[in-house]
């Protein structure tokens, strides 16, 4: 059997630092999708563990549509299917459908780490005086956010992989920067170990920064 592959892998090295505005084009767009979803997140977890039909309904069923469809027929929404309204630039929309798509885990997430604190804990800050609003702010949801670090975190990682998406509308990102050096190279699978490279960096470093804050955060509720 002939193992002698048409590929030469000694080029990564040398490339390597070509794709680092893509990297961190990469973290741009996923950081800033994070964020707008953290918001619909929080938003939406409040609305789904309302009462109110007005509120509860709306939140389930956005949470339905968005987890059954995929995050690259939203981005195509965004850009292409709101063109004839309103007219969104390539990383804007980037951003825009990573946080819509993020929205709808990170608002599962929240509700459930916010639902497992124990009802008594409400009721005993109610009886002090507080607010419902005012317990919710200092008392449940600095908890929540405790319970919640390890998936939030797992959420970064898989937005991270997700952006990937954003070369689809032309973000200049890993994976665009892949093809173009590829095809002006003809090294394709070349440039493709160099992304991923690049990927297991990141993911690397953002699951020991998560681990560094889980740890952190259960050392200071022991000590406390």
């Amino acid at each position: 059997m002939n193992w002698n592959l048409p590929y030469d892998f000694s080029v990564v090295p040398g490339k390597f630092l070509f794709f680092k505005d893509a990297a961190l084009m990469t973290l741009e767009i996923t950081t800033l999708g994070i964020l707008v979803g953290f918001i619909i997140g929080l938003i939406v977890a409040f609305a789904k563990i309302s009462r109110l039909k007005i509120f509860n309904v709306p939140a389930a069923s956005y949470i339905y549509i968005i987890r059954g469809t995929p995050l690259l027929l939203q981005l195509f929404v965004i850009y292409y299917g709101l063109a004839s309204v309103i007219r969104i630039p390539e990383i804007p929309s980037a951003f825009i459908a990573l946080g819509i798509h993020n929205g709808a885990y990170l608002a599962e997430i929240l509700r459930g780490a916010i639902q497992s604190i124990d009802r008594g804990q409400m009721e005993a800050a109610r009886s002090l005086g507080m607010t419902q609003a005012k317990a919710m702010r200092r008392i449940i949801l600095p908890q929540a956010f405790k319970r919640a670090i390890p998936p939030l975190g797992n959420q970064f990682i898989i937005a991270t992989k997700d952006s990937s998406l954003a070369s689809t509308i032309a973000v200049p990102e890993l994976i665009l920067k892949a093809r173009q050096i590829g095809s002006s190279t003809f090294l394709y699978m070349e440039m493709l170990v160099t992304v991923a490279i690049w990927y297991l960096l990141m993911t690397t470093t953002l699951t020991i920064i998560v681990n560094k804050i889980e740890n952190r955060l259960k050392v200071s509720e022991y000590q406390d």
